[in-house]
C-alpha cells in the first residue's frame, strides 16, 4: 500500500491510513453497488419532501465532515426542483453556537447530516437544535458508525432517515479519509447522480494512487507553508487538503486554502521561498482561464518553492482524451492526491499519519464541547407539525423499508 509493505507501515505507525487512501476507488465502487438496494426506500422518503415549493435543504457537519457540503452545495444549487428551494452549508459548529444567525423557524428545513462516527458533540446537538428552532424539520444522517449517536437518533422518528456506509468507510486512522469520498459520494448519488463521471473518478482516482512515487518526491521538498488553491467546488476540496495537511503533519507546517482569484487579495503575500502551492483545475473552460492565470502570475514572481497544478485532463489516456465532468467529480482523484501527499509529508517527518497527536491535543472524535441549553425563549419558539408536509403513516412505512435495506447489506 503506497508502495509500503505491511510490516514496514506497522513500524511507522501507518498502516490503516495507508488502507483507507487506497481502498477509496474500490469502496466508491461497493458504496454504488450496494445504493440500489436502498435507493427505492430513500427516495420514497425524500420525495415529497422536494415538493415542497420553499423547501430548505442544509449540508453540515464538524470539520472535514462539513467540507462535504461546501462541495457539493455549488454543483447542487441549479439542481433542485422548484425555484423556490434552497440549498446551502453550515456546519454543525455554526448552528449549535448561533442557531438564530442560521435558522428560521417557518422555512420547512431538511438538515443532512455528515458523521464518520456520529459522536462528535455538536452532531447531535445540530439536530436538537434544529427540531427546537424549526417547525417543519427533517433529517437525513449519512454516517459511517451503526453504533454512533446520529443513526442512535434516527431510530423510531418519523422525520428521520439513516443512510450507513459500508463499514470500510469507518476510518480507524485520525484522519478522515474514505469516511469523507465515501460520505461524498453518497450525496452526489442521492442528489445529483451521475454514473458515467463516477466512473471516470474512479479511474482517474487509481491513476493518482499509481503516480504515488511522483507524489512521494514532491513531499520530500523541505516546505515551512502549504497552499490549496481550488474555486467553486474545488473551494471545498482545497479546504479539506489544508486540513488533511495540517492535522497528519501534527501542525509543523501551516496550511492555507483559497480560491484562485481570491489569493491575490492579501493571502498571497505569504508566498516566500519556504511555500509550496497545489492548485486545484477546474474541467470547465471558462473557470479555468482563471486559474491559469494566477499559476502563470506566481511562476512569473519566482517566489514560491514549487507550484503543482493537478489536471485530470493531464491524466487521462491520450486516446481517451480529456474527461467530461464536472468539478464536482474531479474532488475525488484531486482529494487522493492531497490525502497522499499529506501522508509521505507526515512520514518525511517521521510523524505516525495514524495518530499524529499522540498527546492528545486534537482527537479522532472531538471532546471537551460543552453544549448549553437553549434559552428557553428559543427552545420553545416553535411547535411541530410534521405531518403537514408527510403523513405519520407514510414516513413510518419509509423508515421501515430504510430500516429493511440496511438488514439486508
Amino acid at each position: 500500500m503506497l508502495g509500503f509493505t505491511a510490516a514496514q507501515l506497522q513500524q511507522m505507525g501507518a498502516g490503516f491510513t495507508a488502507q483507507e487512501i487506497s481502498q477509496q476507488p474500490a469502496i466508491w465502487q461497493q458504496l454504488a453497488a450496494e445504493f440500489s438496494d436502498q435507493e427505492l426506500a430513500l427516495r420514497n422518503w425524500l420525495q415529497p419532501l422536494l415538493q415542497q415549493p420553499d423547501l430548505r435543504i442544509i449540508f453540515t457537519g464538524a470539520g472535514t465532515s462539513a467540507y462535504i457540503g461546501q462541495t457539493v452545495v455549488p454543483h447542487l444549487i441549479n439542481k433542485l426542483p422548484l425555484a423556490g428551494q434552497r440549498v446551502e452549508a453550515v456546519s454543525t459548529t455554526d448552528l449549535v453556537s448561533h442557531p438564530d444567525l442560521y435558522l428560521c423557524a417557518e422555512v420547512p428545513t431538511l438538515l443532512v447530516s455528515f458523521g464518520r462516527s456520529g459522536n462528535s458533540p455538536e452532531s447531535v446537538a445540530a439536530l436538537q437544535v434544529v427540531d427546537a428552532r424549526v417547525a417543519h424539520s427533517f433529517h437525513l444522517m449519512i454516517s459511517c458508525n451503526a453504533q454512533g449517536q446520529l443513526a442512535t437518533f434516527a431510530k423510531g422518528k418519523s422525520n428521520c432517515a439513516l443512510w450507513l456506509l459500508p463499514d470500510a468507510c469507518h476510518d480507524r486512522s485520525f484522519a478522515m479519509t474514505s469516511s469523507f469520498t465515501g460520505m461524498l459520494l453518497a450525496t452526489l448519488l442521492l442528489f445529483a447522480p451521475d454514473a458515467s463521471a463516477m466512473q471516470q473518478a474512479i479511474a482517474l482516482s487509481e491513476q493518482v494512487l499509481r503516480q504515488q512515487e511522483q507524489i512521494r518526491q514532491l513531499a520530500q521538498t523541505s516546505c515551512r507553508r502549504m497552499v490549496f488553491l481550488g474555486a467553486g467546488c474545488l473551494k471545498g476540496i482545497a479546504q479539506e487538503a489544508a486540513l488533511k495537511y495540517l492535522e497528519l503533519t501534527s501542525g509543523q507546517i501551516g496550511s492555507y486554502f483559497e480560491s484562485p482569484l481570491g489569493f491575490r487579495h492579501g493571502p498571497k503575500s505569504l508566498v516566500d521561498g519556504h511555500t509550496q502551492i497545489v492548485v486545484l483545475k477546474s474541467t470547465d473552460r471558462y473557470s479555468q482561464q482563471y486559474d491559469l492565470d494566477l499559476v502563470q502570475e506566481l511562476r512569473s514572481d519566482g517566489r514560491a518553492l514549487a507550484i503543482t497544478v493537478l489536471d485530470v485532463a493531464e491524466w487521462s489516456a491520450p486516446e481517451v482524451g480529456a474527461p467530461e465532468m464536472p468539478d464536482v467529480w474531479t474532488a475525488f482523484p484531486y482529494i487522493v492526491y492531497c490525502q497522499t501527499l499529506a501522508f509521505y509529508k507526515a512520514l518525511q517527518l517521521g510523524i505516525s499519519p495514524d495518530n499524529p497527536c499522540p498527546g492528545g491535543e486534537v482527537n479522532r472524535v472531538v471532546q471537551g464541547v460543552t453544549i448549553y441549553p437553549l434559552p428557553e425563549s428559543l427552545s420553545n419558539s416553535v411547535s411541530h407539525s410534521v405531518t403537514n408536509a408527510m403523513s405519520h403513516a407514510q414516513a413510518t412505512t419509509t423508515n421501515s423499508a430504510l430500516a429493511a435495506a440496511r438488514g439486508n447489506r
